[in-house]
């Protein structure tokens, strides 16, 4: 039946809307890798810093090492495996090629976060050190059933004579299945190389908790650069992207004759992978300090100076969050120097998993703001040192927003006039201290009745309010002027001030949370003078200025924060808010009954 133009046309525009709503992503993607600034929405000229960042930053480059090398490891034993167990299936009998075969489908129907779950309480429970090797049998566990999957069809459509009829004219069995079975399977064989390779180069969720030692992959580094806006994900994507195109189109264009040669390019690329994973695993002799730190929360430049100067080496790690964190630490992973958030430290200490500071070993203690030492989740420093500190507040632009509205506090939050056009932190605890604080309460509370007073203010401000949840977006959004006002922490808000001057920051005077990240030694640090040596080290004038300029925190280094808050962050009140307050507080420990209490009512108010 032919189909008139109009019917084509039809086709042709809906093939075009398919091509624009997948590739225009990638296609801005590319072209912001490129901007000056580190805006994600605005373009303010034509750079290549970011690639320039890129190159020299050694935690992205081993990244890449390590997932290429764990994809060609992975691909190459789950090919072996997946083709040898496929072929065994066809020659048994049904009720056991049944059985496998079901077994098979459970880990490509499991969920990824239950699968990671199970692997490192494996890994964790017949004490496995995590790292390179715990990655890679992950990867290979997983990526073994796609190549079943793949290559088993290929075996049931061969005729299973051909093998008898070679090994009769003289081939052995192992001729038989290298010269005649495995040509066959070929196709199926293909298909599951592909697989495993783009499962295992893409994974993030099985990778995340499995590995150990600095040992990260390129999705975990980039989900741990998404805690703060850093263009340099863009580039690293760019590249990849690039790169994979590139790689298809000299596949299509050489001839079949040179296809060999292409395998032997393969086999190098993997000698040399090789070699150099076993020159990496041999250069351990130095002195090793284990780091656990919040994504983008240090110049990476300030890592490579304390190796330089203390001769060792730090195994650098990241997580997302405090919680996520404490998972790890619970699941048998070891650190020495672990920088958490107030109310995690009070729990560890509850827990005996700190050991106490050594203050005779920190010679710039001295240095230290007393305004930000003593808080309640550790009065006298016993177990903590200050990181970085800061403040939960309002980030307003002065244009929209009247001065006199600000006098509500809180309140401006629910303030008609301003329907639409705030963001909220997505975070359930700082969500619910804005509302506790609005209604004149703890935002420690243990009380049930103002808990469902907080869950009532939220669930109002939803109905009427229209807010938007966000994450660490806000930054880009309050820059491109996308709404007048937002929740932030302090520190973003003087990045965010930084690159758009309508806006400024103040603290309501119902109190707000006044948080402080701190440096603290784990009960099994494996060198506790080292530990000391680095935790003085971050306290040091120079760099403290280094670090504080690079994540934009406020620094606990006095001299730093006053040095800085006449430099870079010039008339910015967001990076020196008002320490020690009346009404301020910061997070405690929860017990487990009201925090759950907690989660369930913040599930209702995002579903709401």
């Amino acid at each position: 039946m032919r189909t008139s133009k109009k019917t084509r046309a039809l086709y042709i525009i809906y093939i075009l809307c398919c091509f624009v709503f997948f590739y225009l992503p990638i296609v801005v993607m590319m072209v912001f890798s490129f901007n000056s600034s580190k805006s994600l929405t605005n373009l303010t000229g034509f750079s290549l810093r970011w690639y320039e960042r890129l190159i020299n930053d050694g935690s992205i480059m081993k990244a890449v090492y390590v997932s290429l090398s764990i994809a060609v490891f992975a691909t190459f034993i789950s090919t072996i495996l997946g083709t040898i167990t496929a072929i065994g299936l066809s020659k048994s009998r049904k009720i056991l090629r049944d059985i496998i075969q079901n077994i098979n489908n459970i880990p490509i129907m499991n969920p990824d976060i239950v699968t990671a779950i199970g692997l490192m309480i494996l890994f964790s429970s017949i004490m496995m050190t995590k790292g390179y090797l715990t990655m890679l049998l992950a990867h290979i566990a997983f990526c073994t059933p796609y190549v079943i999957t793949s290559v088993y069809p290929k075996v049931r459509q061969m005729d299973p004579s051909i093998a008898d009829a070679a090994m009769d004219l003289g081939a052995t069995p192992f001729e038989a299945l290298t010269k005649v079975i495995i040509p066959m399977l070929k196709d199926g064989i293909y298909a599951g190389i592909l697989l495993s390779f783009t499962m295992s180069f893409d994974d993030f969720v099985i990778s995340y908790f499995v590995t150990g030692n600095g040992v990260e992959n390129i999705s975990i580094v980039v989900y741990n650069m998404t805690k703060r806006t850093n263009p340099t994900i863009n580039a690293l994507s760019t590249i990849v992207i690039l790169v994979i195109i590139i790689m298809l189109v000299v596949a299509k264009l050489i001839p079949a004759a040179h296809k060999g040669a292409m395998k032997r390019i393969f086999a190098l690329l993997m000698a040399v992978i090789l070699v150099f994973t076993v020159l990496t695993g041999l250069s351990g002799s130095k002195k090793t300090l284990r780091v656990f730190n919040s994504g983008e929360y240090i110049d990476p430049e300030v890592l490579t100076q304390f190796e330089e100067e203390y001769d060792c080496k730090v195994i650098y790690e990241t997580f997302d969050s405090n919680e996520s964190m404490y998972t790890k630490l619970k699941s048998g992973a070891e650190y020495d120097v672990i920088i958490i958030s107030d109310y995690m430290i009070e729990r560890l200490i509850k827990e005996e998993t700190l050991q106490p500071i050594d203050w005779s070993l920190i010679t710039n203690k001295d240095g230290l703001d007393p305004s930000v030492m003593g808080y309640a989740f550790d009065p006298k420093n016993e177990y903590s040192v200050p990181y970085f500190v800061g403040t939960v507040g309002i980030l307003y632009n002065t244009n929209v927003v009247d001065e006199k509205d600000l006098e509500d506090g809180w309140e401006l939050l629910r303030n008609q006039k301003y329907a639409g056009d705030i963001y909220m932190y997505d975070s359930e605890r700082d969500s619910f201290m804005v509302a506790l604080k609005a209604l004149g309460y703890s935002m420690n509370t243990t009380d049930y009745d103002e808990i469902q007073q907080a869950y009532d203010w939220l669930i109002n401000q939803r109905e009427t309010m229209d807010v938007v949840y966000v994450g660490d977006d806000v930054i880009d959004n309050m820059s491109s002027g996308n709404k007048s006002i937002a929740v932030v922490y302090s520190g973003d808000g003087a990045l965010i001030i930084s690159q758009n001057d309508e806006l400024d920051y103040f603290e309501p005077e119902e109190g707000t949370n006044e948080w402080c990240d701190s440096m603290v030694i784990t009960e099994n640090c494996q060198d506790v003078d080292l530990a000391h040596k680095y935790i003085d080290f971050m306290l040091r004038e120079d760099v403290a200025t280094a670090n504080g300029i690079f994540v934009g925190y406020t620094s606990p280094v006095k001299s730093v924060k006053e040095e800085l808050a006449e430099t870079e962050f010039e008339g910015i009140d967001a990076y020196v808010p008002e320490f020690g307050r009346p009404n301020n507080e910061t997070f405690g420990y929860q017990e487990m009954k009201i925090k759950e209490h907690f989660a369930d009512l913040w599930t209702k108010v995002k579903a709401y």
